[in-house]
Formats: C-alpha cells, structure tokens, sequence
C-alpha cells in the first residue's frame, strides 16, 4: 500500500527558507512524477510544483523562482526548497504521487495524498 509522508514544516519569518520532504513507500521503485500543492485558510488548494522523471518540473506563477521541486530517487523522496518566503505562502502543504513504477517494473497511476504538513510565514 502507497504511502506519503510529508516533513519539514514549521513556522518562519518573511524572508526566511524551509525545505519540505515527501516520502513515498510501499513497493515503489521510482517516482513517475510528483506534485506539491497547498491550500491556505478560507482557500481552495492550489497547484504548487510539479516534477516528472527526466528532470521536467513546472511551477505555479506564485513560486517560480522561489521555490524548487526535487527528485531522490534512491531515496523515493521528493522535496520542495523554498526561499524568500512571504507571508501569502503560509498553508498547508500536501504531496500528491501521480503515477510510479513498482520493485516489479509495473507502472501504475493513482492520486496519492500524505497528511499534510504546516507552513506559516510571519511578517
């Protein structure tokens, strides 16, 4: 069974970095691709990043520059550097596995959600 373990939140003033980790287990061989999204207060959740195995990442307006989405696939972890952190950036931050492969080569899509973790900025 898929699953996602998120880390790294906490609490950080404007202009401040955290880096978030995204641990994905059960059978897995490498991560197909990987989004990060987030959803603030009062908000609907949004977009974030986004990585593909070969290296394509994309961002949302918001973060471009900011923030850089990762793949270590030895480790099946994905992480999101973010930089220069602003108050509107604060939410909760969740990973979403789109599709990977197994220790048996089988490729498979899904829409996997970890539990979520933390961000505040404070101005």
């Amino acid at each position: 069974q898929v699953q996602l373990v998120e880390s790294g939140g906490g609490l950080v003033q404007a202009g401040g970095s955290l880096r978030l980790s995204c641990a994905a287990s059960g059978n897995i061989l490498d991560i197909g691709s990987m989004t990060w999204h987030r959803q603030a207060p009062g908000k609907q959740r949004e977009l974030v990043a986004t990585i593909v195995s070969g290296g394509f990442t994309d961002y949302a307006d918001s973060v471009r520059g900011r923030f850089t989405i990762s793949n270590d696939n030895a480790k099946n972890t994905v992480s999101l550097q973010m930089n220069s952190l602003k108050p509107e950036d604060t939410g909760i931050y969740y990973c979403n596995l789109l599709n990977y492969r197994d220790t048996s080569g089988t490729s498979y899509s899904g829409d996997f959600w970890g539990q979520g973790t933390q961000v505040t900025v404070s101005s």
